[in-house]
């Protein structure tokens, strides 16, 4: 049986090597990872096409088919999500000087990294090495615990990192993945207090629920991303319709699209039409408040109290309002502080929308699929937090370090 108490111990020991790694070696072993990545390519999308079948055949969801799939394109994106954390800015280290108190004592406060950061996720095996790459430039060993259905090709993810670290003369144990599904040793593994600093859970609300529930760890949260568009009575409609095509269409198994639209009253009659000639268009079933349900074929009426759902996949609830306040009442009441969206051409609407929301991610005339680390600048994103401590929205390698106070003196004394 796995021994979770013997690999966090291992991470620590590796976590506090990597602490004192400079900005260059990181980077060196860095491109080794993407490197040994790329080269490996092909062999890492044959244990995933083996994963994916076997999960074919045993019925999971097509969002979570979506998630588990490898192909060219998705190594090539964690390829060069790595080499752009190679071009970030390295936290640790950096310093903002506090000034002297009475005393003459020198104070700061210094980036360094949390330590041992737990992730915990489902079919999502990208997860494997944007984790990695982000926790290692930020100086943190990760421990990473995937779903059942991503298993092997996490752990052949896993084994191509190791290797380039070990190349390079570094602690394997800096990337660890728990190699037995059992959800027993999950959670012994997060009741490791003394040695894992943070748990970050991705996947479905269920998985979230239970880490924050039984987690002796603080816990990164990110319960759902139920996203809206609101169409302000002052929108460019054809800017509106192309956010929501972006939003709703693009890809609808993440957490970035977008779930329900928002439409003023004032528009609805010109725009309404629209979201019924992109639903047929695109297969998307809608669910739709008593004022906008006629403008649609077979749309399932909602009402003021059913809205709020994740969907996930080819479906979007729409509701008219009657303006700008109903729009931020709605939200208030049926988002999940993720990322929300306003079209109006104007500015001072704009500018009040994104002050008075309260989201992690806040947009004004830009699609919600751009809420993500490496849409935002951040490299590759560890996970979104929809709660307020540590960390808010998309994290990247800052929310990977804390400050700690760095105190120099010349032999003062409290009097």
């Amino acid at each position: 049986m796995t021994d979770i108490r013997l690999l966090a111990k291992q991470a620590a020991q590796a976590a506090k090597k990597l602490s004192l790694l400079s900005s260059e070696e990181k980077n060196h072993a860095l491109a080794k990872m993407a490197d040994a990545l790329a080269n490996k390519k092909q062999e890492i999308i044959s244990v995933n096409l083996k994963e994916v079948a076997r999960a074919k055949s045993n019925g999971l969801d097509s969002a979570m088919l979506d998630r588990l799939t490898l192909t060219d394109e998705r190594i090539n994106d964690m390829v060069n999500g790595i080499r752009e954390i190679i071009a970030l800015d390295d936290p640790v280290g950096m310093s903002r000087t506090l000034g002297k108190p009475p005393s003459g004592i020198d104070v700061k406060k210094v980036r360094v990294p949390l330590g041992v950061i737990c992730m915990i996720y489902e079919a999502r095996p990208n997860v494997t090495a944007d984790a990695s790459a982000l926790c290692f430039k930020s100086g943190n060993a990760v421990i990473l615990r995937g779903g059942k259905e991503a298993l092997d090709t996490s752990l052949a993810i896993a084994g191509v990192l190791q290797g380039a670290l070990e190349a390079v003369g570094l602690p394997a144990a800096a990337v660890t993945v728990i190699p037995d599904p059992d959800r027993a040793l999950m959670m012994d593994l997060i009741q490791q207090d003394d040695l894992i600093d943070l748990v970050i859970p991705r996947g479905g609300e269920g998985l979230i629920r239970f880490v924050t529930d039984n987690s002796k760890i603080p816990v990164i949260q990110h319960f759902k991303g139920v996203c809206h568009l609101y169409v302000d009575n002052e929108a460019d409609l054809d800017m509106a319709e192309q956010l929501l095509r972006n939003g709703k269409t693009q890809r609808t198994g993440v957490c970035n699209a977008l779930e329900c639209v928002l439409v003023n009253k004032e528009i609805a009659a010109e725009f309404l039409p629209r979201i019924a000639q992109m639903a047929q268009e695109k297969d998307v079933k809608i669910n739709a408040c008593k004022l906008s349900v006629a403008y649609f074929d077979h749309a399932t009426e909602l009402q003021d109290d059913e809205f709020g759902e994740e969907y996930l996949s080819l479906e979007l609830a729409v509701r008219v309002v009657n303006d700008f306040d109903q729009a931020l009442q709605h939200i208030d009441e049926f988002g999940s502080q993720h990322t929300e969206v306003i079209c109006t051409q104007n500015s001072a609407k704009a500018e009040l929308f994104q002050r008075s929301v309260d989201a992690s991610v806040v947009m004004a005339n830009a699609s919600s699929r751009f809420s993500d680390g490496g849409q935002l600048g951040l490299g590759a994103e560890i996970g979104i937090a929809t709660t307020k401590l540590h960390a808010y929205g998309p994290m990247g390698l800052e929310s990977l370090t804390t400050e700690k106070y760095v105190v120099t003196g010349q032999g003062e004394v409290r009097s």
